[in-house]
């Protein structure tokens, strides 16, 4: 009997400690921020601005890149100074260099080398979409310029 009391208490107090570590886990859903995407095919540099709300962390800031629907074929990590596929020195929260989180306010940039494809060309349809761990934070499409 008091093995199954002991069983009973042990269960509980496990599913308590559950309850409260997903309750308070901060990384449990997203930030909510206004993020602006914009394209300057000429240069291949993507710029994002942070235009309002929550920061984010820069370290679980993960990025996935289309242009007219097709994935470039190297994919930005966030963060980097020099990674295949992207001209080296991104700057704002893609750059390890830059201190805290995103915060409002703030711009990212990156450049596309050479090496990645598709690059953008005036009139298409780029689209970035801005994740965490927890989930999708925005999908941004702009028409390059």
């Amino acid at each position: 009997m008091l093995a199954v009391v002991l069983l009973v208490v042990a269960c509980v107090t496990a599913a308590a400690t559950v309850g409260a570590v997903v309750a308070t886990d901060p990384g449990a859903a997203p930030p909510v921020a206004d993020l602006r995407l914009s394209v300057d095919a000429d240069a291949d540099r993507l710029t994002l601005r942070h235009a309002g709300g929550e920061a984010i962390p820069a370290e679980a800031i993960r990025l996935r890149v289309r242009v007219n629907g097709t994935a470039l074929a190297h994919q930005p990590p966030v963060p980097f100074f020099a990674a295949r596929g992207f001209r080296a020195g991104p700057t704002g929260p893609f750059n390890p260099a830059t201190a805290g989180p995103w915060r409002a306010g703030q711009t990212a940039a990156l450049r596309l080398a050479s090496t990645n494809h598709p690059r953008p060309s005036p009139g298409d349809r780029v689209t970035v979409r801005v994740s965490t761990e927890a989930a999708v934070v925005a999908e941004l499409t702009a028409t390059a310029n």
